[in-house]
């Protein structure tokens, strides 16, 4: 298969894993902000909708192969963040800790495959811009 189509598929999957995660953001606002509360998150209702917005500015730019690197910083502003005040496993003790130590190195594996994009040249292929 050509190499071009295969990334522009893991592009749409991972796109699409961060529109996923910014459509359920800003629709549960009221959910997500009761859980942010929970982990002691300050304004924790602002911190939800920008969370989501930075999801899903970033997964746009995935996909669409536009302003990759402001789409990156964008995520790189969620994940590291999130993952260190919503996952602090080391808080934690038994199920409880490993379901967030779990979730903290999804978050940092994810982090990664999104730094990696940096890599590749732009304008990608089959993106708005290509």
């Amino acid at each position: 298969m050509n190499t071009e189509i295969i990334f522009f598929i893991g592009r749409l999957l991972l796109g699409g894993f961060f529109l996923y995660n910014a459509y359920n953001h800003l629709t549960n606002v009221t959910g997500l902000t009761a859980y942010t509360e929970s982990k002691k998150v300050p304004m924790a209702k602002a911190a939800v909708i920008v969370s989501g917005l930075l999801l899903l500015f970033g997964g746009y730019t995935i996909i669409a192969g536009v302003r990759v690197t402001a789409g990156i910083a964008a995520l790189v502003f969620f994940f590291i963040p999130t993952t260190f005040a919503m996952h602090a496993f080391w808080k934690e003790e038994g199920q409880t800790r490993m379901m967030e130590q779990v979730q903290f190195m999804k978050n940092l594996a994810i982090l990664g495959a999104v730094l990696m994009l940096l890599a590749i040249p732009t304008p990608w292929a089959m993106s708005l811009t290509y």
